[in-house]
């Protein structure tokens, strides 16, 4: 059920068909970049002397931000933010994080999704079933700017 609900924002979003090894990728690559967020933002917290993460402390982007709000935007996709939770296990943290942190975990999942599939239209604007290669270039780009 979950990965015909991906396939399908894949589709919506940017056109693109994956399969069950695309899906893997992303999964472990949105995890990989949710900790990532999650040690800067710690850092942030633990530099303002708190030991609780909050929102303000996570570095999120004005692009990334942007892309949460399109996701939260899709009409076609209100079954997603749960699978979004499921997929996206918080990483353990020394911090705690807020209740506020927790609530957004999937919309954050949510707006990294949008932005990785809106990317493959920029990398490979004509290619709606992305290679390996693809998806490698797609993720070089987010570890360098995230």
């Amino acid at each position: 059920m979950g990965a015909t609900k991906f396939r399908r924002f894949f589709r919506v979003v940017a056109e693109l068909r994956v399969d069950d090894d695309d899906l893997k990728r992303y999964s472990e690559f949105v995890n990989e970049k949710l900790t990532d967020l999650l040690i800067v933002g710690q850092a942030a917290a633990k530099a303002s002397g708190r030991d609780v993460l909050m929102l303000h402390d996570l570095p999120i982007t004005k692009g990334l931000q942007q892309c949460i709000h399109a996701f939260e935007k899709l009409d076609d996709e209100p079954d997603l933010e749960p699978l979004l939770a499921d997929i996206a296990a918080i990483p353990p943290v020394r911090a705690e994080l807020s209740d506020e942190v927790r609530a957004r975990v999937p919309l954050i999942v949510g707006g990294l999704s949008f932005a990785i599939a809106r990317t493959f239209r920029i990398v490979a604007p004509t290619r709606s079933n992305p290679t390996t290669a693809e998806w490698e270039l797609v993720f070089a780009v987010f570890n360098l700017l995230l």
